[in-house]
């Protein structure tokens, strides 16, 4: 990541042109573990949480917290609770991202606002989300212990093992101040993505050492996070809206996670310059177009389908297990396809860097374990939940996420 300090630069300047001096007097080792002290030294005072990354946090929650509040936009209903009660969602993220932007960008005119803030301040802006996540996972913990709410949205559900409690949550639909804070902070998590891809890209101008690489990257994450937003209703039919109670798992992913793990090619792309073909780029372009293909259409068809079950389904009526679960299509490839798209796209993002490094590919490794181990999840819920119906639908469809592999 860039240092925001360039008295740190000057600093580590200095002390690399003292080592070499020093290999003249035949104390090389001496230096060398001084200058890793340094490093070490100017890594941790990055890392600290300062008053103005503090600012910058709670100033991007209250601003989207006021936006998801007043700007109009569709009101989706999700899906029945079982006691009959529906959570809604007012799904007016798209109109909340471009207000941002254009905030953003008559501070940035007007020059309240440094466009590269955010970029000059990764490291701090990660501590202090990370203490953030902590404090609501916590207080979260708390005020779900304390529940005596009955209603399938805020009943505590506690296994008494602390840590599985907190990791997992304990209240399904926990409201703060009226918003509902699950759709919040997955609204929150893509918004800070994108900041931080912009402010990158800001840097990279600055340092003039944009690149095809980081074009073809900031192009890709924008088409993503624009799509998301546009179909954001479908967000409130997925399984972590639906089932999971909201904990630090969801909230530590939804903050801290999504923003800052998917936006590391960006700032791997800063210091690493990447000479990529045409075949390269076009083989990257096909790659992500398929993905988003694989992943758009897959979940499309399962929220068009809990919306109506009798919609065509690629131009045909629909092939229904039981009268629940949907056979055709996407789901009828495998039962998790919408999982092959993300992944796909995972990858694309990643393949702008080339293949020197394995850091820009740590975040496509780290969905294929986490959506392995929710598929193997999802199945035994769905075995509990269905039963005998989810025996015939996996005979049906044999594959779990990669047609003919897995």
């Amino acid at each position: 990541m860039t240092n925001p300090n360039p008295e740190k630069q000057v600093v580590g300047v200095k002390q690399t042109a003292d080592s070499k001096l020093d290999v003249t007097n035949h104390s090389f080792y001496s230096s060398e573990s001084e200058s890793e002290t340094m490093d070490l030294h100017l890594l941790v005072r990055d890392i600290i949480p300062s008053w103005n990354s503090m600012g910058i946090l709670l100033s991007f929650f209250g601003c989207l917290a006021i936006f998801g509040s007043l700007i109009p936009g569709k009101l989706v209903p999700g899906v029945t609770l079982p006691d009959g009660t529906r959570v809604h969602y007012r799904c007016n993220g798209l109109l909340s991202l471009v207000v941002s932007v254009l905030l953003l960008g008559i501070g940035t005119a007007s020059g309240l606002v440094l466009p590269t803030a955010i970029a000059d301040r990764g490291l701090e802006l990660l501590s202090v989300t990370f203490i953030f996540s902590l404090l609501v996972t916590f207080f979260l913990y708390i005020v779900g212990c304390s529940s005596r709410d009955r209603s399938s949205s805020l009943k505590p559900h506690m296994t008494g093992n602390f840590i599985h409690d907190w990791w997992f949550g304990i209240q399904l639909n926990p409201h703060f101040m009226g918003i509902d804070l699950k759709f919040f902070f997955v609204r929150a998590g893509m918004l800070g993505w994108l900041l931080i891809n912009l402010s990158v890209l800001a840097r990279s101008v600055q340092d003039a050492n944009l690149s095809q690489s980081m074009i073809l990257y900031q192009l890709f994450c924008l088409f993503y996070i624009l799509d998301y937003f546009i179909y954001e209703e479908y967000m409130t039919s997925t399984w972590d809206i639906i089932a999971e109670r909201l904990g630090f798992m969801l909230v530590f992913g939804d903050l801290v996670w999504i923003p800052f793990t998917f936006s590391i090619q960006g700032w791997w792309l800063l210091r690493n310059k990447v000479e990529l073909t045409t075949a390269a780029v076009i083989a990257n372009c096909f790659v992500f177009l398929f993905g988003y293909l694989v992943f758009r259409g897959a979940n499309k068809q399962k929220h068009v389908f809990k919306k109506n079950p009798k919609a065509p389904i690629w131009g045909k009526p629909p092939k229904v297990i039981g009268g629940k679960l949907l056979a055709s299509g996407y789901w009828g490839v495998a039962r998790h396809c919408n999982y092959l798209g993300d992944l796909l796209l995972a990858l694309s993002f990643s393949l702008p860097c080339g293949i020197s490094s394995p850091v820009p590919y740590l975040y496509p490794i780290y969905l294929l374990i986490l959506l392995v181990w929710r598929e193997r999840r999802d199945e035994a819920r769905c075995a509990d939940k269905y039963k005998e119906i989810w025996v015939e639908y996996c005979n049906l469809v044999p594959w779990r996420i990669l047609p003919y592999v897995y």
